[in-house]
C-alpha cells in the first residue's frame, strides 16, 4: 500500500507549522460553541469508553479535542503531523501524550485502540489517497472500534469533492453519501451521520460521521 505523497505531507505540516499558534488561539474554546459536535463526542465518548485499548486523536492539532474526550473519561493520546502542534498541544496540556505521526502510517499495532477521532484531519488528503488514511485506521482500531470524523460537507446538489480555499492550505469539501461509500468500501460500517448548516463564522456545512469497524 502506498502512503500519500511526501510532497503533499510536507506541505500540510510546513502550512500548520506557520500558523500553530495563530491557530491555537483562533479555535480556544470552539466546542463551547458547538453544541452538535459536542453531542457526537459525547455519544462516542460513551460508545467507545468500554472498548479495550486508548483512543487516539488522530491529526489532534493543539489537543483541545484530545482534552475534551479525556474530561469525558477516556484514555486517549494525541498524534499530529506538525511539530509545532504537537509542542502547543504538549504546553498546554501536560498531562496527556500527543506525538508526531503520519494518519497514513500510525506507529500502533494492529487492533490496539477502542477507538480514533479524526476531526478535520482528513480535509487536506487529496481525495484519491482517502482510502490509504482509512485503510491504516481501520488496521489499528479492534474489532468493533470506532472512528468519528469531522468534515467539511460539500454543496447539497454535489456528487464530487470540492476543492476548497482552505485558510491554511488546500482543503477538500464531501459529499457526505459519497464519503459515507469510501467508508463502507474501507471495511466501515455507518453508525450515524451529522450535517448542520454553517454559523456566521463557517464558509459551509459541517459534518460529524461515525463509523466502526465491525466485529470479529
Amino acid at each position: 500500500m502506498t502512503d500519500p505523497a511526501p510532497n503533499y505531507l510536507a506541505t500540510v505540516a510546513a502550512a500548520y507549522d506557520s500558523v500553530a499558534e495563530l491557530y491555537a488561539e483562533r479555535f480556544a474554546g470552539v466546542l463551547d460553541r458547538q453544541p452538535l459536535e459536542r453531542a457526537m463526542l459525547s455519544a462516542f465518548a460513551d460508545t467507545v469508553r468500554d472498548l479495550p485499548g486508548p483512543v487516539a486523536d488522530l491529526g489532534c492539532g493543539p489537543g483541545y479535542a484530545t482534552a475534551y474526550l479525556r474530561g469525558l473519561g477516556l484514555d486517549i493520546f494525541g498524534v499530529d503531523l506538525s511539530p509545532e502542534m504537537v509542542a502547543l498541544a504538549r504546553g498546554a496540556h501536560p498531562g496527556l501524550r500527543f506525538e508526531l505521526g503520519m494518519m497514513s502510517a500510525l506507529d500502533l499495532p494492529e487492533g490496539s485502540l477502542g477507538g480514533a477521532v479524526c476531526r478535520y484531519s482528513l480535509i487536506h488528503t487529496p481525495p484519491a489517497d482517502i482510502p490509504v488514511v482509512l485503510a491504516e485506521v481501520h488496521r489499528v482500531l479492534a474489532p468493533g472500534g470506532h472512528l468519528l470524523l469531522g468534515y467539511l460537507a460539500a454543496d447539497e446538489a454535489a456528487t464530487e469533492t470540492q476543492t476548497y480555499d482552505h485558510r491554511v492550505t488546500t482543503a477538500y469539501r464531501w459529499p457526505p453519501a459519497l464519503l459515507a461509500a469510501v467508508m463502507v468500501e474501507a471495511g466501515f460500517v455507518e453508525v450515524a451521520q451529522l450535517v448542520r448548516a454553517p454559523t456566521e463564522d463557517e464558509r459551509g456545512r459541517q459534518a460529524q460521521l461515525l463509523a466502526r469497524r465491525p466485529p470479529l
